[in-house]
């Protein structure tokens, strides 16, 4: 984006709405996104930080009178200068505190989805932080009435924020006091801690002054300070997107360059509940859901949000899988005909690519619900070109059959095999037909069964110039169609080991796609319990610091309250991931369920092709050398002995 563009508006009635133009851009960003937003009072230049974070000098509105100039929400997309693969996104707010709003309430929801949207949150203020700045941030108090983490009827516990909650930044401009806490120098990050300190007491005034420092302490899992000096001169101010940087206050481009230093390397990728990446794609779904929730007057949920996101990704992702399996089945199917075991083995390398694209995207598919959907229509693809390909070997057959034999069809026109002798000039016509058939390349899986149509059609005219040839004798007539039948056979065995070879194939296919995907489905598992961990260890992490500086201030009820609330918070934690490994576990064993139920479908299916194979009839006994010579020999070999005077020896 070379501009910014307005994400959500308010409109004359205050109502928020998102900009589907807007909603388009982040539509198009499949890559994982860091969200920057800043918040404040109107007329304290956010905007100007948001233009250097975006490496640019304009951007967002810059206000230099007193009247507010961002309106909404505004968004900047921009490549992020450190971190290849992701992308900065930059939210500008409407200022807090605009008396000409109306909606009391109208700050509080601006300030909630900045919260709710980014993974950092930078706070601007000017002057210093005193008691009025942090009162003007009654916003923060207000948050458990916009956002919450369950829907479930308990008592909501906002204990949890921290897992969820971007980092927070304060950033102070115009500051002008010296960085000294009792005649000590301190650095920023102490001066802010400084600010935040608690009173001891229980009376209303000391409630009502350690509230919304409870509610920064409690809620953001980390904290950063930077004091900005007077960027220029007073009059230089309100043109200070035009100025040259040599007209800046060397100071405050030191501070403003170690400001977006930090920004850069240490915002952290959006994620969502139990640590999911947040793309792009996924933010703009974010925003649609949590402004249609808060103008509605509902609560956004953390939870129900996270469970509608997984969804919409799952369905999308089963889609995706999909969508690549198809596009390489569709280039494979330019080559058909093909044996099946190389459609097999494309098969199961685009199901396992499908398998990985559909896990990478989707996430708490905890059912496996979206699993099997997709397992189910990659099958149900997977048959439909097996289909296809059985069709084009079939035609590929019969053309070749058909061009083959041309001159022997032309031959019956004419009656040519129809006299004395004609039996046999028949018979070595079509052994040298199956012979140049059987040496063609590319025939594909319906080759046997095609050349046993071919073989039954031909019988019929083999039949007719049989018993019309009056150079055999009755008897000599009896074994060629014993010989006959025998050629038939040992056809519609060829064609029956044939289908028994290919359902063994198909069978070695599904096992090592079955075994791909439980490798796969352990790797997802791994990884979203590692996720899971990693944002519990996160925010515990800020728990023990916030109680050890609780102690260390005299705070010993307070931390010990904490420690309950840690105790329950890791409990918690536990179940969740017992519940999360359960779920796993149930999952690959109905995966297991499904492949065994196939396996045990086709392994039904080998075993009645093979007890046909075995039932089906065996030539008589004193034609056991025809057959014999048959398979060594060809037909000829049989024809000639007959005509050469010589009778086929019975095998010993």
């Amino acid at each position: 984006m070379d501009t910014p563009v307005c994400l959500i508006d308010t409109g004359s009635e205050g109502k928020l709405c998102v900009q589907e133009s807007a909603l388009q851009i982040l539509q198009q960003i499949q890559e994982p996104v860091v969200v920057v937003a800043v918040v404040g009072l109107y007329r304290t230049g956010k905007s100007y930080l948001m233009n250097r974070l975006a490496g640019k000098q304009t951007g967002f509105a810059l206000g230099s009178t007193i009247e507010s100039k961002t309106k909404g929400i505004w968004m900047w997309c921009v490549s992020h200068p450190t971190k290849a693969g992701t992308t900065l996104v930059l939210l500008d707010t409407e200022g807090l505190g605009d008396v000409d709003k109306g909606d009391s309430k109208h700050d509080t929801k601006i300030f909630s989805l900045a919260v709710l949207l980014s993974s950092t949150l930078v706070l601007n203020s000017r002057g210093t932080i005193d008691n009025r700045a942090i009162e003007d941030l009654q916003y923060v108090t207000e948050l458990t009435e916009y956002i919450k983490v369950k829907s479930s009827d308990e008592d909501e516990d906002d204990s949890e924020f921290v897992k969820f909650f971007p980092s927070f930044i304060w950033a102070v401009r115009d500051f002008t006091l010296e960085h000294k806490i009792n005649g000590k120098y301190v650095t920023e990050d102490q001066y802010l801690d400084y600010a935040l300190k608690l009173k001891p007491g229980t009376s209303r005034t000391v409630k009502e002054f350690n509230l919304p420092r409870e509610c920064i302490r409690d809620y953001f899992p980390s904290r950063k300070c930077f004091t900005f000096p007077f960027p220029t001169n007073p009059e230089n101010v309100s043109r200070l997107e035009s100025l040259d940087p040599a007209d800046l206050s060397p100071d405050f481009q030191k501070v403003s360059d170690h400001f977006c230093k930090f920004i850069f390397d240490r915002s952290e990728v959006k994620k969502l509940k139990d640590g999911h990446t947040v793309t792009g794609r996924v933010l703009g779904q974010l925003v649609k859901m949590y402004v249609d929730t808060i103008s509605s007057g509902e609560v956004p949920f953390l939870e129900n949000a996270v469970i509608a996101m997984s969804m919409i990704e799952n369905e999308a992702a089963v889609k995706e899988g999909l969508e690549v399996y198809k596009s390489g089945m569709e280039k494979l199917k330019e080559s058909f005909p093909l044996e099946l075991k190389e459609v097999s083995s494309e098969h199961q390398r685009l199901s396992s690519l499908a398998t990985q694209i559909f896990m990478k995207r989707s996430f708490k598919d905890s059912d496996g619900i979206f699993m099997k959907c997709l397992e189910e229509d990659i099958n149900k693809l997977f048959d439909g070109y097996l289909c296809q390909n059985e069709e084009a070997s079939k035609k590929r057959c019969e053309n070749l059959l058909s061009s083959i034999s041309a001159p022997m069809t032309e031959k019956l026109k004419k009656g040519f095999y129809a006299r004395s002798g004609g039996y046999v000039l028949f018979s070595q016509d079509l052994e040298d037909i199956v012979k140049e058939y059987k040496i063609q390349a590319n025939k594909g899986v319906k080759a046997e069964d095609t050349l046993e149509e071919f073989l039954k059609q031909k019988c019929v005219d083999s039949n007719a110039i049989l018993q019309a040839d009056n150079k055999l004798t009755e008897k000599e007539k009896k074994i060629m169609e014993e010989r006959d039948k025998a050629v038939l056979l040992a056809q519609e065995i060829n064609t029956k080991e044939q289908k028994q070879r290919q359902l063994e194939e198909k069978m070695e296919a599904e096992r090592r796609s079955n075994e791909e995907r439980m490798i796969q489905m352990k790797e997802k598992m791994d990884e979203e319990i590692r996720l899971q961990r990693e944002e519990a260890k996160r925010a515990m992490d800020s728990k023990l610091r916030e109680q050890a500086d609780l102690l260390e201030k005299g705070f010993e009820e307070k931390a010990d309250r904490m420690t309950k609330e840690m105790e329950d918070f890791r409990r918690k934690n536990e179940e969740a991931e017992k519940k999360s490994d359960q779920l796993f576990k149930n999952m690959i064993e109905n995966m297991n369920k499904r492949h065994d139920e196939t396996m045990k479908l086709m392994m039904r299916q080998h075993s009645e092709q093979m007890k046909a194979i075995m039932s089906m009839p065996r030539p008589k006994s004193d034609s056991s050398s025809l057959i014999l010579r048959l398979i060594l020999g060809g037909l000829s070999s049989l024809t000639s002995g007959l005509f050469s005077g010589s009778c086929p020896r019975k095998c010993s």
